[in-house]
């Protein structure tokens, strides 16, 4: 049966809602989510059914790519990171240009070209629709002004405002995307959900905890291997992760006095693993320091930030 069926990258700039509407989209946690901009690191992939009724096709099956925040690529990581934004616009069927309006300093269409004139170009190559995120903190007066500028922006396009938290605006949001999609047969079976492995999965939820405990900055300069992974016979899961970090002095910190605080992340780590995995989940973290990684091509290379699936 045909229906309408494509890719939809999710783009934006550092920190305006991308994974939080993604996941909600979705239902389940897939990608890593925090308050710091630049927590996504990869391209994701998920899979969203969406009923068009009254429509013909009145079905679309919705591939959203969540895409790392737009900005210069500055250093081996930024690169990769900006080049996966790239990449997925152009392969995309269609663009949902996820905007903050509660961030006056950076929500108009000036402020992206300004972030990176080449993503902005970018976007504008692609069918696309604006995600007018975080509505209910934006003072009421300013959001006609603002939608109209975005109207004007995103020419044979739309604009929907949505509250990616709660959930408020997400089914108009897909149907907007998905009469924008081509007609053909399904690109992935019903049941299927993500690209991603569920060590992926793993990965990004250890590393969503870093975000959330640790420093301003020190997030930043960690990553997450998964280095054991084994099912036991009661149906639980005995996961062994690395947390890398670049420097020696850094060791301490995510250890903490007397391992306390990988002892607390790990807690927190395994209960948000329960949840996304379904099932009971054992977690034994350790920390290893790799000089530099994050400005070495080779080491991210070996960390999954080479091109490849981790």
């Amino acid at each position: 049966m045909d229906l309408r069926c494509g890719f939809c990258a999710i783009v934006g700039l550092p920190n305006v809602g991308k994974s939080t509407l993604l996941n909600r989209v979705l239902g389940r946690h897939l990608a890593a989510v925090s308050a710091k901009p630049q927590t996504t690191r990869d391209r994701i992939v998920g899979v969203h059914a969406v009923e068009l009724p009254g429509e013909q096709p009145a079905a679309a099956q919705i591939a959203f790519v969540d895409t790392p925040g737009a900005q210069p690529g500055r250093g081996p990581l930024r690169r990769y990171m900006r080049d996966a934004t790239l990449g997925a616009t152009a392969d995309a069927d269609v663009v949902v240009l996820v905007v903050d309006a509660s961030d006056k300093r950076h929500r108009t269409p000036e402020q992206l070209a300004a972030a990176d004139a080449a993503f902005g170009d970018a976007v504008r190559a692609r069918p696309i629709v604006v995600a007018l995120n975080k509505v209910d903190r934006a003072a009421k007066p300013e959001l006609l002004p603002l939608i109209a500028q975005w109207a004007a922006f995103a020419t044979g396009g739309e604009v929907v405002p949505v509250q990616a938290t709660t959930g408020d605006g997400l089914d108009a949001l897909a149907r907007a995307i998905a009469r924008r999609l081509p007609v053909g047969p399904a690109l992935f079976p019903p049941e299927h959900v993500t690209d991603r492995s569920p060590q992926f999965v793993a990965q990004e939820i250890i590393r969503e905890q870093l975000y959330h405990q640790l420093g301003k900055e020190l997030p930043y300069a960690c990553a997450v291997q998964i280095e054991t992974w084994s099912e036991r016979d009661d149906g639980s899961l005995a996961i062994g992760a690395m947390i890398v970090v670049e420097r020696a002095s850094q060791k301490p910190i995510v250890v903490g006095r007397a391992g306390h605080r990988v002892k607390e992340l790990g807690i927190a780590a395994r209960g948000a693993l329960a949840a996304a995995l379904g099932r009971p989940v054992h977690l034994k973290l350790f920390v290893k320091v790799i000089e530099e990684w994050s400005h070495d091509a080779a080491e991210l290379a070996k960390l999954g930030y080479g091109g490849k699936d981790r």
